[in-house]
Formats: structure tokens, C-alpha cells, sequence
């Protein structure tokens, strides 16, 4: 029986490269877009810094952080154990999810719609598990928790944003002399950011290179990296070079250059929790299916997620990026609500805070949705009138069809899969 895993193996197995690589460029594509298009839009990088800056700390992230959430979308969504002495149909399954999730964002991407890869690739496993293994093999208790999280994710980040945007408003930019305040008040918002992204990789991340501290300790080493990075941050602030002229037609100027510098350090954080979560997406089902191969059809065995797999995730992501995420800028860095560069840190904080606290738990979120979140809370911060209404509507639109996409197309390719092989 095990002869077909067998007998295919090195098949299977290219195939499994090949689709991670496929859905790791459309996960770049269109999610990095989003959480580089706050960046952008808002002009505090340009297109090619932003993909500097993805390129290290999405890789970063992935290999740092991003083993916990792997674990539930290789594990924790359909129940392995139904499956006997079939194994083989994980493999196909695996594969049309793959495959199928990234038809969706290739889709989705061509259209500038920032969708949910979180989605693409949950709804593709629930599609394969219900309809090619049984409607008992999902483990229904699971997908609910993580549609919950579909919902209360990009609240969490809209409320984190809203309020970081008050307290920008209230201690700098309603301030008599909003340079002096920002030069005051900035580098302990670069803390904020540097204490955040070190203490979720010292508490969570570390662990699969052996490295486990106690929380005093990595709470320690949180603050040191937040203070070196705040020190750095300040330098950068010193060196700006202001242009008089420039504060007479736009008030602000001046001081938006200062969070531009700002916006370089959320650039970092929310890259690397991006990495962290939804490379997942793209090599949890590899992993998978690298490991049923391996071992002929033993599902049971823990098993490590290889390096290499990982390395395939960062580097599709960062590939997809550069050749096609321009489209999904445009949407998320102009189109929901024109974006500053003070605007576009505080829906970038929110999200990366969001964001890492959900990786460390191990649930796969939907970076889309909260950095959407983050952004539709700095725009009620500025008033209901400063949001685009036409393209929050589209944007909600594509996150109802993407699961049901999603599922549908994989449930075609597992068919078509498992008729080839069988």
C-alpha cells in the first residue's frame, strides 16, 4: 500500500517545493504588499528600501518565530489519525491546498484586493479534510477558534491604532510646536517598537534553536535591544535635515519627517511578524508532506520543520514582493484612507502588536484583516469622513469569497490529484 508514497517520493516531494514556492510568492505578492503599503503609501520609504527591509526581517521572522503556528496548520486543523491506512490523501490534499491557495492570491493580487492568505490556505485544508476525507476528520472546535480570531483581530489592532493615533494627536501634533514635541516624544515610540518585536521572538521564537530563558531574563533583553534600537532611532532623528520652506504650504512637515524615521523601525516590526505568521501558510502544508514522504507514511512522528522548507517560505515571500506587490500597495497605502507617515506608524504598531501576540499563542490570524483593522482605526481616529467607503466595501467583499475559494478549488485539485496517482 505505502508503495505509491514510495514510489513517488522524490515527486511528491518537488511538487511540495514547487507549490510552497508558488504560494509563498503570492503570500508576498499580496500580503507583504499590505504590510509594506502603510510604509509606502505614507511616504516614509520607497518601494526599493521597503523591499530591503522585507527581504531581512520577513526571513528573520519566519526562521526566528515562525515554527508555532506551522504546528496548526500542519496538525491542527484535520485529524490525521482518521486517515489510517491511506496517508497518501494527506499528501494530495496538501498539495490542492497549496496549489489552490495560491491560484486565489494570483487572482486576488491581479486585482489589488488585499485578501487573507490565512484564509486562502485554512479554507483550502477544510475544503480537502471535509469533502476528500470525511466531514469528522476537521477539527471543527480549531477552524472556529481561528474564524473568531478572523474577527477579533483586526478590532483589536483598529482599537490598539485608534488610541496610539490619540496619544500621537494629543502629545505631538495638537502641541504648539509639534517638531519639538515629536524630536521629544518619538524615540520612546521606537522603544515601544524594538522591546515588542525582541521580547515575542525571546519568548516564542527561540525555542526550536534551543535557546529557552525565563521571562525575567527575556524581559531583561527586551528592554536592553529596545534601548539600543531607541538610541539608534535617535541618532537618525538628529541627523534630518529640515527644510523651512516646506512647513508653509504642509503645517506638519517637519515633524512627519521625524516619524518617518519612525515608520523605517514599524517597517521592521510588522515584516518580521509577518514572517513569523504567515510563513506558515506557505510551508506548513510542505512540511507535511515532506514528512509523511519521508518516514513512508508515518503521520504520527513529531517532526521538525527542516531549514530549508523555511528558507523556501522567506524567500518566496521576498521574490513575490518585488516582482508583483505594487498592486496591493496602492490599495492598502492609498486607497483606504490617505496616509501620513505619523497615520501610517500607528496602524503599522497596532497591527505588529496584534500580530506577534497571536503567533505566540499559535494562532493563525490574518495579517490582511488586522493591518486593514489598523488602518480603518487611524482613519476613525481622524473622523469617519477621512475613510473611502467604495474601497472598504470591495475589500470586505473579497474576504467573504476568499474562503469559500479557496475551498472550492482544492477540493477540485485533490480530485484531479488523487486521480493521477491512484
Amino acid at each position: 500500500m505505502e508503495s505509491i508514497l514510495v514510489q513517488h517520493a522524490t515527486l511528491f516531494i518537488a511538487l511540495a517545493a514547487i507549490f510552497g514556492l508558488f504560494m509563498a510568492w503570492g503570500i508576498g505578492a499580496n500580503d507583504v504588499a499590505n504590510a509594506m503599503g502603510t510604509s509606502i503609501g505614507s511616504g516614509a520609504l520607497t518601494f526599493k528600501q521597503a523591499v530591503m527591509i522585507a527581504a531581512v526581517f520577513e526571513l528573520a521572522g519566519a526562521i526566528l518565530a515562525g515554527g508555532e503556528v506551522t504546528k496548526t496548520i500542519r496538525k491542527g486543523i484535520i485529524d490525521v489519525s482518521s486517515l489510517g491506512d491511506t496517508p497518501e490523501l494527506l499528501v494530495y490534499g496538501m498539495l490542492a491546498s497549496l496549489l489552490a491557495a495560491g491560484i486565489w492570491l494570483l487572482i486576488a493580487t491581479r486585482q489589488g484586493w488585499p485578501v487573507s492568505t490565512t484564509h486562502s490556505i485554512v479554507g483550502a485544508i477544510v475544503g480537502f479534510g471535509a469533502v476528500g476525507i470525511g466531514i469528522d476528520a476537521v477539527h471543527w472546535g480549531k477552524v472556529g477558534t481561528i474564524a473568531a480570531s478572523w474577527v477579533t483581530s483586526p478590532v483589536l489592532a483598529g482599537a490598539i491604532s485608534f488610541f496610539l493615533f490619540r496619544s500621537i494627536q494629543k502629545l505631538i501634533i495638537n502641541t504648539e510646536n509639534p517638531v519639538a514635541s515629536a524630536k521629544k516624544y518619538v524615540p520612546y515610540y521606537i522603544f515601544v517598537v524594538g522591546f515588542i518585536i525582541a521580547m515575542v521572538t525571546m519568548v516564542k521564537g527561540l525555542k526550536h534553536v534551543g535557546v529557552k530563558l525565563p521571562l525575567d531574563q527575556s524581559a531583561l533583553v527586551a528592554v536592553g535591544i529596545g534601548v539600543i534600537i531607541m538610541v539608534i532611532g535617535s541618532i537618525m532623528i538628529k541627523r534630518i535635515k529640515f527644510d523651512p520652506e516646506a512647513d508653509r504650504d504642509f503645517h506638519f512637515a517637519s515633524m512627519e519627517k521625524i516619524f518617518g524615521v519612525l515608520m523605517i523601525f514599524t517597517a521592521m516590526a510588522i515584516a518580521f511578524a509577518h514572517g513569523s505568521n504567515d510563513v506558515a501558510n506557505a510551508i506548513g502544508p510542505v512540511a507535511a508532506i515532506v514528512g509523511i514522504v519521508q518516514s513512508a507514511g508515518e503521520i504520527a512522528a513529531k517532526s521538525a520543520t527542516p531549514l530549508w522548507i523555511l528558507i523556501i517560505g522567506g524567500g518566496g515571500i521576498v521574490f513575490g514582493l518585488v516582482t508583483y506587490g505594487h498592486k496591493v500597495i496602492a490599495t492598502v497605502g492609498t486607497g483606504i484612507t490617505e496616509l501620513t507617515p505619523s497615520r501610517g506608524f500607528a496602524a503599522t504598531l497596532g497591527a505588529a502588536v496584534t500580530i506577534v501576540f497571536a503567533s505566540g499563542t499559535g494562532l493563525p490570524i490574518s495579517t490582511t484583516h488586522t493591518l486593514v483593522g489598523g488602518v480603518l482605526g487611524v482613519g476613525l481616529a481622524r473622523g469617519i469622513g477621512a475613510l473611502n467607503g467604495d474601497v472598504i466595501r470591495t475589500i470586505f467583499m473579497s474576504w467573504i469569497v476568499t474562503l469559500p475559494a479557496g475551498a472550492g478549488l482544492s477540493i477540485l485539485f485533490f480530485f484531479v490529484l488523487k486521480g493521477l496517482f491512484s
